[in-house]
């Protein structure tokens, strides 16, 4: 199970768009006949000549540049206009009425610094709102009380009460979610260098939060790290194995200076990965795609390699390049016959979709982890744009003209006032939960999510300038973390 498949699988099954998912027959017999084609056998390569992605904004056309103006500022919007500006906290949905998401405000602390980037607001407004987030996370009470608190030992809950800022419901205390929200506070602190009162308050109140996470709480396995805790009925049952957003979630846990946990957790967590080979990509798989990119909207994984993928020849930038690219050749293949998949429409990932239901034969979801890879596929014919979104600065090639060719199809079913709305499924003609108008032409959402807008605009961010990567570069947390994890090479030589 994987950070995403707690999305909904955590909250209170009276929440209308919550679901817990799992394998379905039909998913998993679509599994076992892939297993057996040649197409993904495992296979043991030889250690090739070392291969990463190379991205170059120079290389954009006028015409992409001025769709990444208007998305990019669309998607801020989302962040800036959504978030409760007293607490910082940001929606997990919205416009539907929504609990706070701790994700969706690490992605939106990095959003800040890309808006003052791009001008769409000052640094000093940029900096009210960070300090405003960062005063509410280091001063939010924290215990091992299951109500009333916003976290424990340094971590803090899935889900949290837009105005309180206290623990929605029964929702787990989360490794993964704590990390993506340390993303975004390491690129604060970084970003906010002036010497004057909120600056400095800034880089000292992100310190705080980092140095209290105490990482070695979750190694009830040692040494995997647990994905989370419950007051009521203690650790979550499952670790962080096999390939995954966890990436990061490990770096920080070996780059903290106050609870680090050891080395041995990086080789521990790598022997657990399924390298095979998919639509005629071979890497690293994890059916959807998100678990390819979030990790590296904060880190630039092109150049450096761990030992694992020093021994494959690649690094984890070109293995996300590959997963995309497999995407997109399963939609294309299109096995299952779903509505309007194509070269153009395409791209499986976690997010909302029409129903959890079955008709005429074929069966759908809500929300749910979709993808494709060799180690599974989950395919209802729900198509996400942050999956091609999110993989912008690894294939712009294919990804950028994915999202121009939906918001040109669609139009404003699926593009509104903060960009990309979350999901459309073309081939759904039944009664639907979430729905942007009648189903007559297939469903389409109504709502935007936090931590599927975050990678469209950031990594359309990485893919023009670079500006998350090379800020990040400068922090000592993560270089700390990556060397302890055994990478070597490219920018960390310098």
């Amino acid at each position: 199970m994987d950070y995403r498949a707690f999305h909904d699988a955590v909250t209170d099954k009276s929440i209308p768009y919550s679901s817990v998912f799992s394998v379905s027959p039909n998913s998993i017999r679509v599994k076992l006949l892939l297993l057996v084609l040649p197409l993904t056998l495992f296979a043991c390569q030889p250690k090739p000549a070392m291969q990463s992605v190379e991205t170059s904004a120079a290389k954009l056309a006028t015409s992409k540049i001025a769709f990444l103006d208007s998305l990019q500022r669309d998607t801020f919007r989302y962040f800036w206009e959504t978030t409760n500006p007293k607490n910082g906290l940001v929606p997990d949905r919205a416009p539907r009425p929504s609990f706070a998401s701790i994700a969706a405000v690490g992605f939106g602390l990095t959003s800040y610094l890309v808006g003052v980037e791009r001008g769409y607001v000052t640094r000093q407004q940029a900096a009210e709102r960070t300090l405003n987030t960062l005063r509410f996370f280091a001063k939010a009470p924290q215990s091992n009380q299951a109500a009333g608190v916003a976290g424990y030992k340094g971590f803090f809950y899935h889900f949290l009460d837009m105005k309180t800022g206290e623990r929605f419901r029964q929702v787990e205390l989360s490794t993964i979610d704590t990390a993506l929200l340390l993303g975004g506070v390491l690129s604060a602190q970084t970003y906010f260098d002036q010497n004057n009162p909120a600056e400095t308050e800034i880089r000292q109140l992100a310190e705080q939060i980092y140095d209290r996470a105490d990482w070695t709480f979750f190694q009830v396995r040692p040494p995997s790290i647990s994905m989370g805790w419950h007051p009521e009925t203690g650790f979550i049952k499952a670790d962080w194995k096999g390939y995954n957003e966890a990436l990061l979630l490990y770096v920080l846990a070996l780059g903290s200076p106050t609870h680090p946990v050891e080395p041995e957790v990086w080789p521990n967590w790598t022997k657990t990965y399924d390298w095979a080979t998919f639509y005629g990509q071979t890497h690293v798989n994890f059916d959807p795609l998100f678990g390819h990119q979030y990790s590296h909207v904060w880190i630039d994984f092109r150049k450096i390699q761990d030992p694992y993928m020093r021994e494959k020849g690649i690094d984890y930038a070109e293995n996300s390049r590959r997963a995309t690219y497999a995407n997109r050749a399963y939609c294309m293949a299109n096995p299952a016959k779903w509505q309007d998949y194509g070269p153009n429409i395409w791209g499986l990932t976690a997010c909302d979709g029409p129903s959890d239901t079955t008709a005429n034969g074929r069966t759908f979801f809500s929300y749910r982890a979709r993808g494709a890879a060799a180690t599974q596929i989950v395919d209802d014919g729900t198509i996400a744009p942050t999956a091609a979104g999110g993989s912008m600065a690894f294939a712009p090639e294919i990804c950028i003209p994915a999202l121009r060719a939906m918001k040109t199809k669609y139009g404003a079913k699926l593009y509104g006032d903060y960009g990309f709305r979350d999901a459309v499924n073309p081939t759904y003609r039944y009664p639907a939960r979430i729905s942007n108008g009648p189903t007559t032409q297939g469903w389409f959402d109504i709502d935007y999510l936090g931590i599927d807008q975050g990678p469209i605009l950031l990594m359309a961010e990485n893919l023009r300038s670079e500006f998350v990567w090379n800020l990040m570069k400068k922090n000592p947390h993560i270089r700390r973390g990556l060397d302890r994890a055994g990478f070597t090479g490219g920018w960390l030589t310098k």
